[in-house]
C-alpha cells in the first residue's frame, strides 16, 4: 500500500506543477491587460508569483516556471535575478525560443540593444513565426538608431495582424526620424493608421505627415495644381488637419489656399456644399490649433466680417439652428466663435445639441473657451487680461488633445527601478511639483498613470493654467491642481514640501519676483529628486532678430503684431536667418510665437539652478540621459558640473540638451 501511494504521488506532482504554470500564465496575461488598474495589475502579478512558487516547490527544475518567474522579476525591476532565471530555464531545456526572447527584452531593459538583437535572432532561429521576437528585433534596431529598418519591421508586424500598443508606439517613434523624398502610398497608409490609433502622441509625427503631404501635393512645384474636391476627399489630409499642427511653411500655405478656395466658392454660390463641409471643419480645427495664425487676404476678411454680421442678424430674428450651421463653419475657419458678437447666443444650446460632425469645432471654438474663462476668474492674474482685446488674449500652448498611453505604475517604483533610490521613507502619497507645466500634458500624464502621487503644476501663462485645469476635469483627475506662480509661492511659503520636482519651461524675465532656484531649494524635502533639461530652447538666430525688432519698435504682444512678424519670416524662407526658426514647432502657433518672442525663457534662472545643484554637499547627480534617452556615465557629467561651478564656461552643461536627475542629500 505504501509503495502504491508513492507511485501515485510521483505521477500527480508533474501534472499539478503544470496546472500551476498554466494558472500563472493566465494571471500574468491578466496583469498585462490594457486598461487594467495598477492595483489590479499588482494583484494579478502577485497571484502569478504565488502559482509559480507552488509549481517550483513541486518541480524546482520546471523550465517554463523558471522563465515566467524571470518575467515577473524583470517587471518588478529585479533585472539580474531575472537574467539568472532565464539562463537557468535554458540550462534545463536549451531550445526555448521564449527564453531567448525574454533575454532579448532583458537586454533592452539594460540598454544593450546589440546584445538584445543577438538573443532575438536566436529566438527566431528556433521559431520563425515568433511575433514577440520579431517585435523585439524592431525595438533593438530602433534603440541602435536604425529607424528605417525598425520601421519596416513594425510595418511587417501590422501586416501579419499583430495589434499591440508597443508596435504602434515604436512605429511612431521611428517615423519621427524618417525623411520622405517622394510620394509613397504605403507611407500615407501608415500615417493614416497611426493617426487613427488612440493613445499615441500624434503631434510627434507632424513632420512625418507633413513631409508625406508635401510630396503628395508636389508643393515644391510652383505650377502644381491643387484640386479642391480631391483635397476634400483626402483622408490623410483631413486627419492631419483635425489632429496635428504641421511645422512646414508649404503645408501652411496649402491650408491657406484651400480655405481661400472654399470661401471663394461660397462667395459665388452662397452655399457651402456638403462635399466641402468635412474639409471646412478640419481647417477650422487646424486654424484654432494655430491660434488663428494663418494669413488671410483682405477680401476674405471682408467676406467673413459680413458673414458674422449676418449671423448676428439671424440670431436676432430667432432663426433655427440648421440655418446657422454653414455660416458658423465659415466663421470658425477665421476666428474663435467665442470672440464674435453673436457668441452670447450660442450658449442657448449645449455641445451635444449640435450635429456630431460639428461638435469638435464648436467645442474648440466656443465651449472650451467659455469653460477656461470661468477657470481664469479664480486667479488675480485675470486682471491683466481685462485691458486686452479678446483676440489678443494669450493662447494655451502647446495645443494637444490626447495623453500618450502608459501602463499605470507608481512613482516609488520608478524611483527604485530607474534611479536606484530607496523609497522606504516616502509617504503613501508622493507630491510632485511641475514647474513650467505649459498646457499640462506631461503633468496630466504623471497624475493619470502614477497611482501614488498628487501633482502641483505651475505655469506663467494663465491660459495654460485654464486649459490644463479643464483637461484635468475632463479626464476626471482629482490628484492634480494647476496654479499660476503666485499661488505656488504661497504654497511654498506655508511650509509645504515635495519629493519630486520636474522643471519644464523656465520662467521669463518678466517674472522679476520669482527665483526658481530659491523656490526649489525651499520646497524640496530631504531625499527629493529634481529633474531638468540642460538645454535652453528658443535661441535661434531668427528669435534673436525678432526680439531685437520688438525692443527697437516697442511692440506689444497683440495678435496683429505676432502675425506681422510671422509674415515677415514666411515671405523670406530662403534667408538663412529664419531657417532654424521655420523648422521649430512653436513657430506655427500664435501662442508659441508669443511665448518665445514676448515671454522668452530666462537663461539666468537655469544658470542659477545648475549652480545650486552643483553643490555636492547638498545634491547628488543620480542619472543623466542624452537626447535619445540613453543613460550616460554620471562621473563625467558630475565633473562638468563641478567645473562650471568653478567658472569654466568651456565645461558648461548649458545647451548640451541632457536630461539630469539630482537627489537632495539632506
Amino acid at each position: 500500500m505504501h509503495a502504491h501511494h508513492r507511485q501515485q504521488t510521483s505521477r500527480t506532482t508533474p501534472a499539478e506543477a503544470a496546472r500551476r504554470v498554466v494558472e500563472a500564465n493566465e494571471a500574468y496575461n491578466e496583469s498585462n491587460r490594457r486598461g487594467l488598474g495598477y492595483v489590479q495589475r499588482l494583484r494579478a502579478r502577485q497571484a502569478c508569483r504565488e502559482h509559480l512558487n507552488r509549481a517550483l516547490a513541486l518541480d524546482p527544475d520546471h523550465p517554463a516556471a523558471l522563465g515566467l518567474l524571470g518575467r515577473v522579476e524583470m517587471d518588478d525591476g529585479h533585472l539580474e535575478q531575472a537574467r539568472t532565471l532565464f539562463t537557468a530555464s535554458l540550462e534545463r531545456q536549451p531550445e526555448q525560443p521564449q527564453q531567448y526572447c525574454n533575454l532579448g527584452y532583458w537586454a533592452l531593459r539594460t540598454e544593450r540593444p546589440a546584445l538584445a538583437e543577438q538573443y532575438f535572432l536566436q529566438a527566431l532561429a528556433l521559431d520563425r513565426q515568433s511575433a514577440a521576437a520579431f517585435c523585439g528585433m524592431a525595438h533593438a534596431k530602433r534603440q541602435q538608431g536604425q529607424f528605417d529598418v525598425a520601421y519596416l519591421h513594425y510595418r511587417k508586424l501590422l501586416e501579419t495582424g499583430a495589434d499591440w500598443d508597443s508596435i504602434y508606439a515604436g512605429m511612431l517613434t521611428c517615423a519621427r526620424h524618417l525623411e520622405v523624398h517622394q510620394a509613397d502610398t504605403a507611407l500615407a497608409l501608415d500615417a493614416i493608421a497611426l493617426l487613427q490609433r488612440d493613445g499615441l502622441p500624434h503631434q510627434d509625427i507632424a513632420r512625418f505627415v507633413g513631409a508625406i503631404l508635401h510630396q503628395q501635393y508636389d508643393l515644391d512645384n510652383p505650377d502644381a495644381a491643387v484640386l479642391l474636391d480631391a483635397a476634400a476627399g483626402d483622408e490623410l489630409l483631413l486627419l492631419a488637419l483635425r489632429k496635428l499642427l504641421i511645422p512646414n511653411p508649404a503645408i501652411e500655405e496649402l491650408v491657406v489656399l484651400l480655405r481661400r478656395a472654399i470661401v471663394a466658392e461660397v462667395a459665388q454660390t452662397v452655399t457651402l456644399r456638403d462635399e466641402l463641409q468635412p474639409l471646412a471643419l478640419a481647417i477650422a480645427q487646424y486654424a484654432d490649433r494655430s491660434g488663428y495664425a494663418l494669413i488671410a487676404q483682405d477680401d476674405e476678411e471682408r467676406l467673413v466680417a459680413a458673414i458674422n454680421q449676418s449671423l448676428e442678424a439671424q440670431f436676432a430674428l430667432g432663426e433655427e439652428q440648421d440655418a446657422l450651421i454653414g455660416s458658423l463653419m465659415i466663421s470658425a475657419m477665421y476666428g474663435a466663435l467665442f470672440h464674435q458678437g453673436f457668441a452670447v447666443h450660442l450658449g442657448q444650446w449645449s455641445l451635444t445639441d449640435w450635429p456630431l460632425a460639428l461638435q469638435p469645432v464648436m467645442a474648440a471654438s466656443y465651449y472650451h473657451r467659455a469653460e477656461e474663462e470661468a477657470v481664469k476668474q479664480n486667479f488675480a492674474e485675470k486682471a491683466e487680461e481685462l485691458c486686452l482685446d479678446t483676440v489678443d488674449q494669450p493662447q494655451a500652448w502647446p495645443v494637444w488633445s490626447d495623453l500618450a498611453y502608459h501602463n499605470e505604475s507608481s512613482l516609488k517604483t520608478i524611483l527604485a527601478q530607474e534611479l536606484g533610490l530607496a523609497t522606504d521613507r516616502l509617504p503613501a502619497t508622493v507630491r510632485i511639483l511641475v514647474c513650467g507645466a505649459q498646457s499640462g500634458q506631461r503633468a496630466l500624464e504623471l497624475a493619470r498613470y502614477l497611482d501614488d502621487v498628487e501633482v502641483v503644476a505651475v505655469d506663467e501663462s494663465l491660459a495654460n493654467v485654464a486649459k490644463a485645469t479643464r483637461m484635468a476635469e475632463q479626464l476626471k483627475l482629482e490628484n492634480i491642481v494647476f496654479w499660476p506662480w503666485s499661488v505656488a509661492q504661497r504654497f511654498v511659503a506655508d511650509g509645504h514640501q515635495v519629493h519630486w520636482v520636474e522643471v519644464g519651461r523656465l520662467p521669463s524675465p518678466a517674472m522679476t519676483e520669482l527665483s526658481l532656484t530659491a523656490l526649489i531649494n525651499d520646497v524640496t524635502a530631504a531625499g527629493g529628486v529634481v529633474h531638468l533639461h540642460t538645454a535652453l530652447a528658443e535661441q535661434t538666430a531668427g528669435d534673436r532678430q525678432i526680439r531685437r525688432l520688438i525692443a527697437e519698435h516697442r511692440l506689444e504682444a497683440t495678435r496683429a503684431n505676432v502675425r506681422r512678424l510671422r509674415r515677415m519670416v514666411l515671405t523670406n524662407p530662403a534667408d538663412d536667418t529664419w531657417a532654424e526658426l521655420l523648422a521649430d514647432d512653436d513657430f506655427y502657433s500664435l501662442g508659441g510665437c508669443r511665448d518665445r518672442w514676448f515671454r522668452p525663457q530666462d537663461a539666468n534662472q537655469l544658470r542659477e539652478l545648475l549652480a545650486l545643484l552643483s553643490n555636492e554637499v547638498e545634491w547628488k547627480l543620480v542619472k543623466a540621459r542624452d537626447t535619445d534617452g540613453h543613460s550616460l556615465a554620471t562621473l563625467p557629467v558630475q565633473r562638468q558640473i563641478q567645473a562650471e561651478a568653478l567658472g569654466s564656461e568651456v565645461q558648461s552643461l548649458m545647451g548640451q540638451n541632457l536630461s539630469v536627475y539630482f537627489q537632495r542629500r539632506r
